[in-house]
């Protein structure tokens, strides 16, 4: 089985993570289906403080995976992004949307997010 892949934590610290146990808890499933869905690309990690961690935002109130973020993380893999890269971006305000990428995921601007990435990746 390949390396749990993990990206450099670009983000800032005050961004919360939820570590895998966590994830595969909220979700259901067991550990190493989490890490299946990071070497798919489905989720993003990052280490810190030796800890893999999933970005919080990544996930609805519910628990579950944000209902269009596999798809906008396929899109700007797709389109030659580094995982450092996407979580930068998603991350990074945007007085455009108005808030960040991550966020406006949250509601009805999804689709103006992947519209976006989509246009990134060309």
């Amino acid at each position: 089985m390949s390396a749990i892949p993990y990206s450099s934590d670009v983000l800032d610290r005050s961004v919360p993570l939820l570590q895998l146990p966590d994830v595969a808890k909220n979700l259901g499933l067991v550990v190493t289906r989490v890490q299946q869905m990071l070497r798919d690309h489905t989720l993003v990690a990052v280490r810190r403080d030796g800890v893999l961690g999933v970005p919080e935002a990544f996930f609805a109130d519910d628990g579950e995976i944000l209902q269009r973020l596999p798809g906008l993380l396929s899109v700007l893999h797709d389109g030659g992004f580094r995982d450092e890269e996407i979580l930068e971006w998603l991350f990074r305000e945007d007085d455009s949307l108005p808030g960040t990428p991550i966020a406006a995921m949250r509601g009805d601007l999804a689709r103006e997010v992947i519209r976006r990435a989509q246009a990134m990746g060309f």
